[in-house]
């Protein structure tokens, strides 16, 4: 048989030297001299195979595959190390016994409602105090600025860090402070100042003394955290409510006067003109400033710093559509005269005696197509030809004198 195993040969010595193993004589663990048993298996030789060129005899290799069998065991490598686990037991654990439940009938008995202390009823509690018992609350004076005092820490004095809402704003400088603590229709909140501003202001007769007397002395670097490190504010701000204008109550108040003035101002958006234009008007003695809703500033603290005070000494009326008020303005028997660069008559050539109502729009583009044919006079103020126009504020305030100059001289007969 070619492939089978044959008996004898070199390939049953290697295979019966592989299940030996190695001498444990040589083994490394040092100090064991035991030796064990040798274990001999009985010598099976092959057929010889020969090969061309060969003159020795070769072993049968399909011998030496017998030591990959899965029966066939592995060489000693040497001394294993010994575990130093404990052994497992096998087996289910003894725990001992369980410890029992205690059974429900050995349970302390939960106390019955009956034993349990009764509520108190209803009528034998305190009775609540009437509304009548309480004390009443302090009536203010409607005459005097009221003044909600929200300040934030008592203790420390520091001031809050909440910015106003859309209902309150900063009144910052002291000629424009000073005019609304002045002013009975401002409702005031809040009155802060450095101790020489605070001084100042407690020397200022126009300012009544309990408004004074409630007012927050404080840094001014805490000042300016509050109004804006670029608002000139000179040490006091004043946080205050917007006044509430109507033109029909301003028209009602102008009733029986033969000369008055009023000032409207068509698309004027920069809060800095329009405070110049009320400064301005209020010192040439007019009534009112009349803007619109759109396209026009609310009240501001740059407005109020622009107009040093006249904010709370003039009118500054907000209407919904300046056309209609132009026709109201109309039926309280005022002439309305509209500046406009392209006129071809010069407003020194107009009567500006009696009610007169002056229009003003934005500088560049001036009064629109409506707002001039509602006016009843149309003017311009002569200017060199290197200048296209003049500041809106600037044409206020020649206008206004020109009102002003022809006010205090003879009338002039209206065309």
């Amino acid at each position: 048989m070619r492939g089978g195993r044959a008996p004898g040969g070199h390939g049953s010595e290697r295979a019966a030297a592989e299940r030996k193993g190695p001498d444990r004589k040589g083994s490394d663990r040092k100090g064991s001299d035991r030796k064990g048993p040798e274990r001999k298996g009985p010598e099976r030789k092959g057929p010889e195979r020969k090969g061309p060129g060969m003159g020795a005899k070769a072993p049968f290799h399909g011998a030496g595959k017998a030591s990959f069998h899965k029966s066939a065991k592995a060489p000693f490598r040497g001394a294993q190390p010994t575990s130093t686990k404990a052994p497992v037991a096998k087996g289910p654990i003894d725990r001992g016994p369980r410890p029992s439940r205690p059974e429900r009938d050995n349970r302390p008995p939960r106390p019955e409602r009956d034993n349990r202390p009764p509520r108190p009823e209803r009528d034998s509690r305190p009775p609540r105090p009437e509304r009548e018992s309480r004390p009443p609350r302090p009536e203010h004076d409607s005459q005097q600025p009221r003044i909600h005092d929200s300040a934030g820490d008592a203790k420390s004095g520091a001031p809050r860090r909440d910015g106003p809402s859309r209902e309150e704003i900063w009144i910052y400088g002291y000629h424009p402070a000073a005019a609304a603590l002045a002013n009975p229709q401002r409702k005031i909140l809040r009155i802060i100042a450095t101790p020489e501003a605070a001084d100042r202001l407690r020397q200022d007769a126009s300012v009544p003394a309990d408004i004074t007397a409630r007012l927050r002395v404080m840094a001014r670097r805490d000042i300016d955290q509050l109004v804006g490190a670029d608002a000139v504010h000179q040490g006091i701000a004043v946080l205050v409510r917007p006044l509430d204008h109507h033109l029909q109550d301003i028209l009602a108040g102008l009733e029986g006067r033969t000369d008055a003035c009023l000032v409207l101002l068509d698309q004027v958006t920069d809060p800095h003109n329009v405070g110049a234009v009320l400064r301005s008007a209020a010192a040439f003695g007019a009534s009112a400033v009349i803007a619109p809703d759109r396209h026009a500033p609310d009240e501001s603290g740059v407005m109020a710093k622009s107009a040093s005070g006249a904010l709370d000494k003039l009118p500054y009326v907000k209407t919904v559509n300046l056309v209609r008020a132009i026709e109201i303005i109309k039926e309280f028997q005022f002439w309305l005269v509209g500046l406009d660069g392209e006129a071809p008559t010069a407003l020194s050539t107009i009567d500006l005696s009696g009610r007169i109502a002056l229009v003003l729009g934005a500088e560049g583009e001036g009064i629109r197509r409506l707002v001039a044919d509602a006016c009843d006079h149309r003017a311009k103020l002569p200017i060199s030809s290197a200048m296209e126009s003049l500041n809106v504020s600037n044409a206020a305030a020649v206008a206004l004198y020109e009102k002003a100059r022809q006010g205090a001289g003879p009338k002039k007969p209206r065309t």
